[in-house]
């Protein structure tokens, strides 16, 4: 017997000769080999390494690139990846890319958009001083370059700002609170601003009036003893050339032009800080401008607090109070006031703003009428709304929740005397409300109202609410809103003389403007001080449309005259372009609907209300 082999075969892998003696030796020799064969043929992997070796490894294939070398195989994988990579990511960038744009369709522009574009126009045509070449008013130019220069303390002059109406003056009361309303337009609305492509045209407007109102006081001190009020205007029974006894357009002007200085003016001095705050706002993002605006409406607020001089700006003044009398400054407290905590944070302004005797003094809460109505001598509903606003979002709670709950509620009772069904105010027949009791040139205050109710509007819609109570009766923010599109409808000229009372806008708008550069022909020709006479006299249209000027307005009984000599019909304002604006700019579509609730805010420091006071001890 052959030695046992546990792995299936002999240990000799040789031929074997098998004897022929017998079957039985045949057969066994055949089951042996057989079997041996059987286990040969089928060794498996580890057998077959005993015995022929271990298998010979296939040579790694190498490329050498120089500064690397990598296996073929590497090779391999990394440009397949990169191609299936190419395939996944940029084949359908570019085939995206090939493919023809189909970019949304912007809103068109509405009613109310391309009015505002053409009422920031008349800025332009108001300017005064040396002209960007890109002013786009073809018949304006240069003008007033002398203005201010005769002053020894007046280190520049007082060239530039803008021209108040259809004569050349700069009256700076005024021209304050128009710059004050248009950044709070762009404060509330800038988003729609951008997308109707008018935002850095609205910030170059207020940085020209801002600009030169900090040329009317020593903007670098901390305190001051007066202000530069007015430039040029005209004194009652004077017969020597000036901006009333002239018509000339300014480019031509030869005559003195005095300046006005006020040492006393809480109502000037308080409008300027309101407006210098506010814009510093608008261009928080220009960190040094913003900065030096902030310190100069804190350097004018200084001098309106002064005890000494509190006083009107225009007592006693004949070249101001006929034509810009203030009637009070403790609205401008609170105005100013408020717009100098938002600019700053400093609570030190809003204490003042919250502080009963200013309201007591302003008579804020005696539901007067009048005082219910903005304009730029009364800023009361404007200032109470603006505190409004920080109760509505921020709420500080104490100490001022008593007062601005006070200003809340008469805002509430302003936006109900707005409203035709509690006869308040005359409405002419055809949907004129008249807030300033049938006077001349009631769209200037019209518009105004419009721009504090859609305002309110939006207040509410910011936080929710859907209306508010007039006395028991609740009302809807759908009718304030219905209130404002409906008068700035009538202005625009849905009203019974169908025409628009804004310069440029529609087919049929006033032609014969009382304005001395839009009604002297651009003829390259000069006219004296009397020769330009004729021009006002004339019974020809405007030679140059002073396109945006909304005009003094119809009278009570909706009829206008338009007459260049009347200019209680037809001549625009600076102030009242601005309320225009920023009522067009509250109501427009164009944009998204909606306001900026959190800008006004940015430097306004986190709310922690103060506990109130423990209550005094019980005494028997």
């Amino acid at each position: 017997m052959h030695s046992a082999n546990h792995w299936g075969g002999s240990f000799e892998i040789t031929n074997v000769d098998v004897p022929a003696s017998g079957e039985y030796d045949r057969s066994r020799s055949s089951e042996w080999d057989a079997a041996a064969l059987y286990h040969h043929q089928h060794l498996d992997e580890t057998q077959q390494s005993w015995l022929l070796g271990p298998p010979e490894k296939k040579k790694n294939r190498y490329v050498d690139f120089g500064c690397i070398v990598i296996s073929r195989k590497a090779l391999k994988w990394i440009l397949g990846s990169f191609l299936l990579a190419f395939v996944v990511i940029a084949v359908p960038i570019i085939i995206a890319k090939s493919l023809p744009k189909h970019k949304p369709h912007s809103r068109p522009p509405d009613n109310y958009s391309v009015a505002l574009q053409k009422a920031l126009l008349f800025f332009n045509a108001q300017k005064s001083g040396k002209l960007p070449k890109q002013n786009g008013i073809a018949w304006r130019g240069n003008s007033g370059l002398s203005d201010g220069k005769n002053d020894t303390d007046l280190k520049v002059g007082l060239v530039g700002g803008y021209y108040d109406a259809g004569d050349n003056s700069k009256f700076h009361f005024p021209m304050a609170y128009a710059m004050t309303m248009l950044s709070w337009s762009v404060i509330e609305y800038r988003h729609k601003y951008e997308t109707i492509g008018n935002y850095d045209h609205v910030r170059e407007l207020i940085k020209w009036g801002t600009d030169y109102l900090l040329l009317t006081f020593n903007s670098s001190a901390t305190k001051i003893d007066k202000i530069y009020c007015q430039v040029g205007g005209h004194q009652n029974g004077s017969m020597t050339p000036d901006d009333h006894n002239c018509w000339q357009k300014p480019e031509q002007m030869e005559y003195p032009r005095p300046t006005q200085i006020c040492s006393a003016g809480p109502d000037l001095a308080g409008e300027m800080a309101a407006a210098l705050a506010a814009a510093s706002i608008v261009f928080r993002e220009n960190d040094a401008y913003s900065k030096k605006l902030i310190k100069g409406a804190e350097t004018l607020f200084a001098f309106a607090r002064d005890g000494g001089r509190r006083r009107t700006y225009s007592r006693g003044n004949p070249y101001i109070a006929p034509y810009y009398n203030s009637t009070g400054y403790y609205d401008e407290y609170m105005w100013g006031g408020a717009w100098l905590y938002y600019a700053t944070g400093n609570n030190t302004y809003l204490s003042l703003a919250t502080n009963p005797g200013i309201p007591k003094n302003s008579k804020a809460f005696y539901m007067i009428p009048d005082l219910s109505v903005l304009s730029w001598d009364n800023k009361l509903p404007a200032a109470m709304l603006l505190l409004t606003r920080l109760r509505i979002f921020l709420n500080p709670g104490y100490p001022y929740e008593e007062m601005l709950q006070m200003y809340h509620n008469v805002t509430g009772l302003n936006m109900c005397s707005y409203l035709q069904s509690f006869h308040v105010f005359n409405w002419t027949s055809g949907g004129l409300i008249m807030v300033n009791r049938g006077r001349p040139q009631p769209l200037q205050y019209v518009a105004n109202t419009a721009f504090l109710a859609s305002l309110f509007v939006d207040y509410m819609n910011a936080t929710g609410v859907p209306g508010w109570n007039c006395g028991p009766n609740f009302i809807s923010s759908n009718v304030l809103r219905s209130f404002a599109t409906s008068q700035m409808d009538y202005i625009l000229g849905k009203n019974p003389m169908n025409m628009s009372y804004v310069v440029g806008y529609g087919t049929k708008f006033p032609r014969h403007v009382h304005h001395r550069g839009a009604s002297t022909p651009n003829d390259h020709k000069y006219y004296s001080c009397k020769e330009g006479w004729k021009w006002q006299d004339s019974k020809n249209p405007n030679p140059n449309n002073i396109t945006g000027a909304m005009v003094g307005g119809p009278n009570q009984f909706d009829q206008f005259r338009d007459v260049r000599t009347s200019y209680n019909y037809t001549e625009p304002t600076l102030a009242g372009n601005a309320g225009l604006v920023a009522a067009l700019v509250s109501l427009t579509s164009t944009a998204r609907n909606g306001l900026d609730v959190n800008t006004i805010f940015s430097a306004v420091p986190p709310l922690s209300p103060r506990n109130p006071p423990p209550p005094p001890p019980w005494k028997p």
